[in-house]
């Protein structure tokens, strides 16, 4: 059974029966996360807890890349850095996706940089594209991971790979992201979503 996709700006949501098929659909911005995409993926992530129908979740990116990240055009934007703060907390994006009780699957492709490399490191599996360019570029900007890449990426790679990564930068191909851990397996682009599903 499929249904009717939910309506979202910079999110896709569509069903095929007990899976959820969710996408970052910003194409054109290599799906930067920005306040729109919180928004319409916190609804999303609530919809999909609360449906006793989905069994499984995949997260995928819409165009030529998984994710860039954080959208640095509203880096500063927020009229109150501590409203913002109380924002962030009310609809915990991250939490919410960590904490789904149906296994997440993270379909990646082309850059998954930043805090797209933390979205996938917050599911529960990754599929990499041959194409997928994983790193951490933050520190280059004079910051840490914001999107809990610090804890996550340990976990999943140790700690010696996770600091390389963090501290410099590193990029790490889909071969390998697939030899440490970072990424459960490796398919040709072209199959990349029959693969997660």
């Amino acid at each position: 059974l499929r249904f009717t996709p939910m309506s979202f700006t910079a999110v896709l949501y569509e069903k095929e029966g007990p899976l959820a098929i969710v996408a970052l659909n910003r194409p054109r911005m290599m799906n930067a996360y920005n306040v729109q995409m919180r928004d319409d993926l916190y609804q999303i992530l609530c919809a999909v807890r609360d449906d006793p129908e989905v069994r499984a979740m995949i997260l995928r990116g819409e165009g030529p890349a998984f994710s860039t990240g954080g959208d640095v055009s509203e880096f500063g934007s927020a009229p109150s850095p501590t409203r913002a703060r109380e924002v962030r907390w009310q609809r915990n994006v991250w939490g919410t996706l960590l904490s789904l009780p149906q296994p997440t699957i993270a379909a990646v492709h082309g850059f998954t940089v930043g805090g797209g490399m933390e979205m996938a490191l917050l599911c529960d599996m990754c599929i990499a594209a041959d194409d997928t360019i994983f790193f951490l570029p933050e520190t280059a900007l004079g910051m840490i991971p914001g999107v809990v890449g610090t804890q996550t990426a340990p976990r999943a790679i140790g700690l010696g790979r996770a600091l390389d990564m963090v501290l410099t930068g590193k990029r790490v191909n889909a071969r390998e992201a697939h030899d440490t851990g970072l990424a459960n397996r490796v398919v040709p682009r072209e199959t990349l979503l029959t693969a997660a599903k």
